[in-house]
């Protein structure tokens, strides 16, 4: 049996979660690949360190070159996470000859082409199924089982620390600030909480299918992305009594017409509760992804953890273990650029979406008019109007729907109507998706 010598930098969470894995599956593994798997060495960042699974002390260094310079290792594991220090792993695990699986999202999106082209040219890989919605095969789908799609849609909840948030904040009418505290409190947030709840995370994840959909790599700087932290609990309220659930999705959609290409964004957004992404709750991540020749399909299951992203990362090692047995070190290179067309991310301000709104305006006749003016003038329809009684006599919530209208000319409409007298606060928006 063919034996593969494995090193890995990083010990933590995930890392534990995969050592943790071999050593209950290895002998699985083994027998299914052909291929006798083992760890030389792991480098970590303390010895010391309390770990989810405990790693054999003499496995263990503090020097990632210990890892890379080791001749005896042929494929090498980055889960350190990071983007500078960890290009740097990378890159030196390449110049040795070394391929490379790694679950780092950020590092990908922020230097995804300069790694491609640097394993390209030392003759290797670079694996990262790991690094979008962990457990969920979602990379190995769109490049291999997807291969004969084109894909006009995909919409994915791809955070989990979002998704556990909005779902509490549905299911117990409690608001944004409880929660995330409740959320770090039990480690489904960390501290502090910004890649999370302002999108980033959703985004560097967001970017990569897209660009594995559409075969041009999507720089991360144009992904319009919007965070959860405006979403309140009176907004759940309200769009759940029109009909709605509030989830921050990951959306790439492909736009023809005179101004072609593909929407790439990350916004809070509200979903039919008769679509399935609705329902999914908690922790959990989904992605809904529509082919041209496969149609709609789902996949569903934990995005994050030590042995939902350990799944992941075995996955890779075991694509990474054929192909050095079979002596194929690029048999399904990482990315290949191929687009022909609608090869640009559309600007947000070209994006065409319906609309919810709330704003806070003054219990008199007439308000209704003056917004509604503002819109007419802009081109954009009221598709309908909700006005809960309130008790307060300073200000009262209206809601409106809005039908399809740009994202530019929303944009302008709603910063007239902030400017009226009648309007006590800033208008509050989210897109909605039908998903037609």
């Amino acid at each position: 049996m063919h034996q593969l010598n494995l090193g890995m930098i990083g010990g933590g969470t995930v890392g534990s979660g995969v050592f943790h894995a071999w050593q209950k599956n290895g002998e699985l593994l083994a027998a299914r690949l052909g291929v006798a798997l083992h760890f030389r060495k792991i480098a970590v960042q303390s010895l010391k360190k309390s770990r989810a699974y405990p790693l054999p002390a003499k496995l263990l260094t503090t020097d990632w070159r210990d890892v890379v310079n080791d001749p005896e290792i042929q494929l090498v594991i980055e889960l350190v996470g990071g983007t500078n220090l960890a290009k740097t792993m990378v890159l030196a695990a390449f110049a040795q000859g070394k391929s490379v699986v790694t679950a780092n999202k950020a590092l990908l999106s922020a230097h995804g082409p300069e790694l491609f082209a640097a394993a390209t040219k030392a003759g290797v890989n670079l694996y990262f199924e790991a690094s979008v919605c962990g457990g969920i095969p979602i990379i190995k789908s769109l490049r291999e089982g997807f291969v004969a799609n084109q894909f006009s849609a995909i919409y994915g909840i791809v955070n989990g620390t979002c998704n556990y948030i909005l779902s509490r904040m549905k299911t117990e009418g409690a608001d944004f600030a409880n929660v995330l505290a409740d959320a770090q409190q039990h480690g489904y947030a960390e501290t502090p909480p910004d890649l999370d709840i302002d999108g980033h995370d959703a985004a560097h994840k967001t970017g990569i299918l897209a660009s594995l959909a559409h075969g041009f790599w999507v720089d991360h700087r144009q992904i319009h992305t919007e965070g959860i932290r405006e979403v309140s609990q009176l907004d759940m309220e309200f769009a759940a009594k029109l009909g709605y659930t509030i989830k921050l999705l990951g959306i790439v959609k492909q736009i023809a017409g005179k101004k072609s290409g593909v929407q790439v964004s990350v916004y809070p957004t509200l979903i039919p509760n008769t679509h399935v992404l609705a329902s999914v709750n908690g922790v959990f991540n989904a992605c809904f992804v529509r082919g041209d020749i496969v149609g709609d399909t789902l996949f569903y299951g934990r995005g994050a953890g030590k042995d939902a992203t350990a799944s992941a990362v075995w996955s890779d090692i075991g694509d990474a273990a054929l192909d050095l047995k079979n002596a194929t070190k690029v048999r399904v290179a990482p990315f290949i650029a191929h687009a022909k067309k609608h090869n640009r991310v559309m600007p947000m301000d070209e994006i065409v979406s319906r609309y919810y709104v709330r704003f806070s305006v003054a219990d008199k006749p007439g308000v209704i008019a003056k917004i509604a003016a503002i819109f007419a003038a802009a081109n954009i329809g009221i598709s309908s109007v909700f006005q809960p009684e309130s008790q307060s006599v300073a200000s009262v919530p209206l809601i409106l729907m809005i039908h399809d209208a740009p994202n530019a000319a929303m944009r302008r409409a709603l910063a007239k109507i902030a400017k009226l007298s009648v309007v006590k606060n800033q208008p509050v928006m989210f897109r909605v998706e039908n998903f037609d």
